[in-house]
């Protein structure tokens, strides 16, 4: 892998990622990190979700804490991190510029999952972390994320200018989870991996948010003030941790969609599958989404292209 330093802001990269999972959120990004990094010469983050071109505060910490990141991976490994921010527009509409800036010639993993799918997941994740408690039809109104991160074409569009499609594989959730090994070759032969990919199916599917423990003013100032630590860890044994934990895990169950709101998302996202579609060089929606995207591996229809409108 070419080792040479990436020069941004008068500093000098000398430990940067060779490639980037940006998303999407809620499509199985945390288990293919992980896979990935099982993959001996490949050299993943020990933090998934850095957020560091995306998160002002994360930005402000500098290169040198974004390097640190990557400044025990093996000479010669390729290194990459995974951050589903980096796939969140408008939230965060500086992060293209900045990485454009700083790494001019990474390589970007996009998976996409059926964006209704994708939504009722998110939406179960902001009713874990406390950001909503509405159902979900009043949440669409009230928060306009959980349509904006699904509308793929729109978050491609600043990547495929910006390096062109050669630099950006489309991955598909359907097709990752019916073919994994597959997958994880073709993602691996666009890194330029030399080596055999294997997909570990002795791992469990990862969902961090499934292990978020739901918000609770007590339970957290028994944990985190000092003066109780030392006693929590006398009189809580271990054996009990997990399961004390257990009745604090969100549990927040799917929702079942209304045919009213299923053609709302219909007219929401269709548009936006219609154009990503048109890349692809199928015709895509969402009724056919499922089928489409797990009975073929996609690459864009012409990688030369630069009008992306």
């Amino acid at each position: 892998m070419d080792a040479s330093s990436y020069r941004t802001r008068g500093v000098t990269l000398r430990a940067h990622p060779d490639f980037l999972v940006i998303g999407a959120m809620k499509s199985a990004t945390t288990t293919l990190h992980v896979q990935l990094a099982r993959q001996p010469g490949l050299s993943m983050s020990p933090v998934k979700e850095p957020n560091f071109f995306s998160d002002d505060e994360n930005y402000e910490k500098g290169f040198a804490w974004y390097e640190g990141l990557f400044l025990d991976a093996a000479q010669g490994s390729i290194r990459g991190e995974s951050s589903t921010h980096y796939t969140k527009l408008p939230t965060y509409p500086r992060t293209v510029d900045r990485i454009a800036d700083a790494l001019p010639g990474v390589k970007l993993v996009y998976v996409m999952r059926h964006p209704v799918d994708r939504l009722v997941s998110q939406y179960v994740h902001e009713r874990t972390v406390g950001r909503t408690a509405d159902g979900l039809h009043e949440a669409i109104d009230g928060v306009p994320e959980l349509i904006e991160y699904g509308l793929y074409s729109m978050q491609l569009r600043p990547y495929l200018e910006t390096f062109g499609p050669r630099n950006v594989l489309p991955v598909f959730f359907a097709r990752l989870v019916s073919h994994p090994q597959q997958e994880l070759e073709r993602i691996c032969a666009f890194l330029g991996y030399g080596g055999r990919p294997c997909w570990d199916h002795t791992l469990k599917p990862l969902n961090v948010g499934s292990e978020r423990l739901r918000r609770s003013a007590l339970r957290d100032a028994l944990v985190t003030a000092p003066v109780l630590t030392p006693l929590r860890q006398k009189l809580v044994p271990k054996p009990w941790t997990e399961p004390l934990k257990a009745l604090w895990r969100a549990n927040t169950e799917r929702p079942k969609l209304s045919r009213n709101l299923e053609r709302r998302l219909r007219d929401e996202f269709d548009p936006d599958l219609e154009r990503l579609g048109s890349w692809l060089g199928i015709a895509l929606n969402c009724a056919n989404f499922h089928e489409k995207t797990e009975t073929r591996a996609w690459e864009w229809a012409d990688p030369r292209r630069t009008d992306w409108a």
